[in-house]
This record gives structure tokens, C-alpha cells and sequence, in this order.
């Protein structure tokens, strides 16, 4: 029977259905086929959205979009161009700055790639870089969106883990600019190859009064991990308070967000909470499902027999996790997939934290990797360049997120040094 519910739900997503009705459909074709009564669907969903740190979902995701209608997209474009505009590469540079800055205010990749290449991409290709450089560029910093705190991801592994969702967001901190940072090699070293422009150097004051320009919106980072940590709110409180604090930035100190947008800016806000929502609902009948079918135990139990070395099974996890990130979207996965992975990891010492790290890291690399990657796909189609050529020129820049993820896996305190300076 288990079977049945993985080859529908591969045939489900290679046929082109979401991801969220893939998991629903699959899990439908399994009780019926199982004699299993269908009331189980609702109670089984309504179990996994059943948690009180899921409601800061739509608070972060409201933050994040009152923040780019209020202008903060070109307030930090600017600020990063003025400050590596002057490099050979400028603007590719300031393409990976504008991620890391947006990173802290999104939290999603998506939100990422279709923000900064929104306005990125074109002033890339009109001062001579190529389009697929371009694309590729915008693409791999996205995947910095969900490392940085906050994140939507994290939240999900803080839910499924029971852990710390303030250890999560500085967990993911460290990795996230070395991520960040580690991409400017390969757009710096490329831009050189093949000589594309460089800008004049701004003085200090112009780069100081861009950066002044986006403080504001930075700041909000700033502001949830010192409530979270501090213990003075929670996660949902923080979102909140993040909400308030995006109105007021907005609203009165950029004063470039019209009231009259407000409504709209909700109603995508609950469209894309809708949807986030559906998805969990979903994966976890179908994570209930695969628990009664035994397959985590059928999965600890293969991997292990592979080896019990440590440094061969959480190569084995990445594999199988980077595997999944090319066709299954980051917080499904997550649901699905950690529940079953964690007992395994914990078996060769890993921290939770560590774990939830490395997890999310793996399966946003999917993201810019073909057939299922929405990134690249994003991208691709802002840049109008076919997705065959942006994901070539996303080789070097997959070489540095999996130098990354490895030192994340194999090395314990990148992840982990933050958290432990606050316990």
C-alpha cells in the first residue's frame, strides 16, 4: 500500500499538480484503497495546523510584504549598489547584497527572486552582464531568504522539533551570511572572466545616507531576535509586533506606503498564508500516513544498515534530502520528511538545532535545481532566458552553497555558536 501512495504522488507532481493537492490526492487514493473511513482527512489536517507558533506565519509574511510595498526593495538595492557598485561585477554584487539585507524582512526565497530580480535582473542585462549570469545570480542568493531570520522554514522545524524557534533563527544566521557572502566569489571571479562593467566608487557619505535609508527596515531582524531571545514575546507576538512595526516604518517614516493599499497587501498576505497552510494540512495526513505504514523505521532502519558511521549516514541524509529539494516544495518536504529523518540524525549525535539547520539548507538548494526548481523557474522567466542556460551558469554558484551545507552538517558549532551564547 505504501506504494500506491508514493508512485500516485510522483506520477501527481510529474503530471504538473501542486505540490499541496499532490500530497492531498495521493493520501486520498491510499484510504480509499485502504478502507480507511475519510473523517481521518480533517482530523489528521487539523492536528498538524493545531499549533499556536504556526499563527506567526502570516504575521511575518504580512511584515514582510507592508515592508516591500513600502518601498524597503529599492531603499536596500540602493544602499548595496552604492556600496560594491565601484567593484568590477558591481551590480551582480549588489544583486547578492540586496538578498542577504531583503533576507531578514522576507523570509522566503520566492518573495527574494521575485522582489530584487523584479528590478535587479533587467539593470543587470542593460549594463552588458548576461542574461542567464543574471538569472543565475538572482536565483542562488534567494536561497539566502530562508536561512536568515526570520524564516519560514525554521518556524515549521521549530513546530515539528519542539525546539527553540529564537535558537533556529540565530542557528541559521552564521550559515546564511556565509552563505551570502560565499556567492560573491563566483559573481566577483565571473564578472572578471568576462570583464563586465563597474561603476564609480560613492563616498562614504553616499553610502552612509543609503544605508541610513534602509536602517529602518534592517532593524526589524534586529528587533524580533531580541524580543524572542530576551523572552519578552513569542514568536506569534513577534510577528505582530513586526506587522505594527512595518505600518509605522511605512505608513510614517518612508511614508510610501498608501493606505489604500493596505487591503490588498492582506488579502495577498491571506492568499499566500492560505496556501501555506493547505500545504502542512496536507503533508501531515500524509506524514501520518507513511508513520502507520512504518516507513521512518523502514528508512533508519536501510540507512543504518548502510553504515553506522556517522560521517557516512548524514552524507546519506543529504543526498536523499538534496534528491527531494529538486521536486518537492521546501516546507512540505520539511513536514514529511523531518518527522522521519530526526530519530536517524539523532542516532549519530546530532543536535536538533544542527539538524533543522542542515534540513532547511538542503532542501532550499533545490529550489534553484531543476525540474521543480520555482527560483530558477522565476528568475528564468524575469530574465527571458531559457531555464537550460541559467542552470548552467548556477554550477559555480551550487558548488559554494554545497561547500556550505557541508560545513553546516560536518561542523557543529557554525550553526550552533550563536545559540549557545544564549543559553
Amino acid at each position: 500500500m505504501a506504494a500506491v501512495l508514493f508512485i500516485s504522488f510522483i506520477v501527481l507532481i510529474f503530471l504538473g499538480v501542486p505540490v499541496a493537492f499532490s500530497l492531498g490526492l495521493s493520501s486520498l487514493i491510499y484510504l480509499f484503497l485502504a478502507d480507511i473511513p475519510l473523517t481521518i482527512i480533517p482530523q489528521k489536517m487539523f492536528a498538524g495546523l493545531n499549533s499556536f507558533v504556526l499563527l506567526c506565519i502570516p504575521g511575518f509574511i504580512l511584515a514582510g510584504n507592508l515592508m516591500n510595498a513600502g518601498g524597503i526593495t529599492d531603499r536596500i538595492i540602493k544602499f548595496a549598489n552604492n556600496l560594491f557598485g565601484h567593484v568590477r561585477g558591481g551590480l551582480g554584487l549588489a544583486n547578492v547584497g540586496s538578498s542577504m539585507g531583503f533576507a531578514g524582512i522576507s523570509g522566503t526565497a520566492l518573495a527574494d527572486t521575485a522582489s530584487i530580480g523584479a528590478i535587479m535582473i533587467p539593470a543587470m542585462k542593460k549594463e552588458g552582464y548576461g542574461p542567464g549570469f543574471s538569472a543565475a545570480v538572482t536565483a542562488s542568493s534567494s536561497t539566502v531568504g530562508p536561512i536568515i531570520p526570520p524564516s519560514l522554514p525554521m518556524i515549521i522545524v521549530g513546530t515539528l522539533a519542539s525546539v527553540s524557534i529564537g535558537d533556529l533563527f540565530l542557528a541559521g544566521a552564521l550559515p546564511g551570511l556565509m552563505l551570502g557572502l560565499g556567492l560573491m566569489i563566483p559573481t566577483y571571479i565571473i564578472s572578471v572572466k568576462r570583464n563586465y562593467p563597474k561603476g564609480e566608487r560613492k563616498s562614504l557619505k553616499v553610502i552612509f545616507e543609503s544605508f541610513m535609508g534602509s536602517f529602518w527596515a534592517l532593524f526589524m531582524t534586529v528587533i524580533i531576535l531580541w524580543g524572542i531571545l530576551g523572552g519578552y514575546f513569542t514568536p506569534t507576538e513577534a510577528s505582530i509586533i513586526a506587522v505594527i512595526y512595518a505600518l509605522v516604518i511605512g505608513i510614517f517614516v518612508y511614508k510610501e506606503l498608501p493606505i489604500k493599499k493596505i487591503p490588498g497587501i492582506m488579502l495577498s498576505t491571506m492568499t499566500t498564508t492560505a496556501s501555506i497552510m493547505l500545504l502542512v494540512g496536507f503533508a501531515n495526513l500524509f506524514g501520518w500516513i507513511m508513520v502507520s505504514e512504518q516507513i521512518p523505521q523502514l528508512v533508519a532502519d536501510t540507512i543504518l544498515g548502510i553504515s553506522e558511521n556517522p560521517i557516512v549516514v548524514i552524507l546519506l541524509i543529504n543526498l536523499l534530502l538534496l534528491f527531494v529539494g529538486t521536486f518537492m516544495e521546501t516546507i512540505a518536504a520539511l513536514v514529511i520528511l523531518f518527522p522521519v529523518l530526526m530519530p536517524v540524525a539523532a542516532q549519530v549525535g546530532m543536535d536538533p538545532v544542527q539538524f533543522g539547520v542542515m534540513m532547511v539548507l538542503n532542501l532550499v538548494i533545490g529550489l534553484v535545481t531543476p525540474p521543480v526548481g520555482v527560483c530558477l523557474f522565476v528568475a528564468s522567466q524575469i530574465g527571458k532566458v531559457p531555464i537550460g542556460r541559467t542552470a548552467r551558469e548556477l554550477v559555480p554558484f551550487l558548488g559554494v552553497s554545497l561547500v556550505v551545507l557541508l560545513l553546516v552538517a560536518f561542523v557543529p558549532q557554525v550553526s550552533l555558536f550563536l545559540p549557545s551564547l544564549f543559553e
